[in-house]
């Protein structure tokens, strides 16, 4: 009998294993033998920053600590509960399923940084919409990589959905374009398309973003509905610039933050939530479709602090 695959949830805590421990090694190291005193609070609160939490997010657990526990003992548990709170308050006005119903077809755009698992996350989409009885069309619009096209082309095959690409270097706004007219023509009601990994410094590159979304708006005005902004759960603060970017470049709607299974940095989605509130759909914690699950505000923060779910 093989021996069954741990929950999401493990997973997940496993991921964010480096924050946790971090931080509860930060907490130990500050509170051993030691009150809740003004110090041991700004202590803390450096910390909960260098654990890629954001300043904002940090000031509010000591903040809750001190309203507390000031002048006390405190233990590893409370500090950890504290911030769990903290975390899920932030993102549970953020928590929000992907919707994709409404005026057909719904165009869902995907971008972000090389690496970020922006194609695989497509191709998983793309799977689970076949599943709920959806005629997804996908789009291979990174054309500057073949190892790109071919992604989006296995994922077709896996979902059982057809898959407009062209040859490397075409125009990506073009290929866009046929995407819709495809979609429109043969009855598809959502159309995923992929875009070249973008670098926040690569000015053509946001150029070229900006021209499909002109290009597909001419086809439909309400479009695209939605622009989703993958992120790698790795990189940490660095996920703030890359936001930024393509905020500028595009009208991102919603985030996903993929990678949660490795050397996750996970407070930076606390970070990229108070700056951008931007509703959070998807997090990911490994290759398979089964890997990527609805985001869940609570789960989340738990899994941060190092609780049980």
């Amino acid at each position: 009998m093989s021996e069954k695959k741990p929950g999401f949830f493990s997973r997940l805590a496993q991921g964010l294993k480096r924050s946790s421990t971090q931080l509860g090694d930060s907490v130990t190291a500050i509170f051993t033998k030691r009150k809740l005193d003004a110090a041991a609070l700004e202590e803390l609160e450096d910390a909960l920053i260098a654990a890629d939490l954001g300043a904002p997010a940090a000031a509010r657990v000591t903040e809750r600590l001190a309203r507390d526990r000031f002048d006390k003992e405190v233990t590893d548990e409370e500090v950890r509960a504290a911030l769990a709170e903290v975390v899920s308050e932030t993102l549970m006005p953020l928590q929000c399923e992907l919707n994709v119903t409404g005026m057909s077809p719904q165009v869902v755009v995907f971008v972000g940084v090389n690496g970020s698992g922006k194609t695989t996350t497509l191709g998983k989409i793309a799977v689970k919409l076949k599943r709920e009885g959806r005629n997804p069309l996908l789009a291979a619009g990174d054309t500057f990589r073949a190892a790109a096209i071919e992604q989006v082309s296995v994922w077709g095959e896996r979902a059982g959905a057809p898959v407009i690409k062209r040859e490397i270097g075409a125009d990506a706004a073009g290929l866009a374009f046929d995407a819709l007219e495809t979609a429109e023509r043969d009855g598809h009601d959502v159309v995923l398309i992929d875009t070249a990994g973008r670098l926040q410094n690569k000015a053509e590159l946001m150029d070229e973003l900006r021209k499909i979304v002109r290009v597909i708006k001419k086809m439909d005005e309400t479009a695209p509905h939605h622009v989703l902004l993958v992120l790698d759960g790795t990189v940490g603060s660095n996920a703030i610039s890359q936001a930024e970017a393509f905020m500028e470049a595009s009208h991102v709607t919603g985030v996903i933050m993929t990678k949660l299974d490795g050397t996750a940095k996970g407070g930076a989605l606390v970070q990229v939530a108070e700056r951008f509130k931007l509703p959070i759909h998807f997090i990911g914690v490994g290759e398979g479709e089964a890997d990527l699950q609805a985001f869940k505000a609570k789960e989340f923060a738990r899994a941060l602090a190092g609780l049980e779910a």
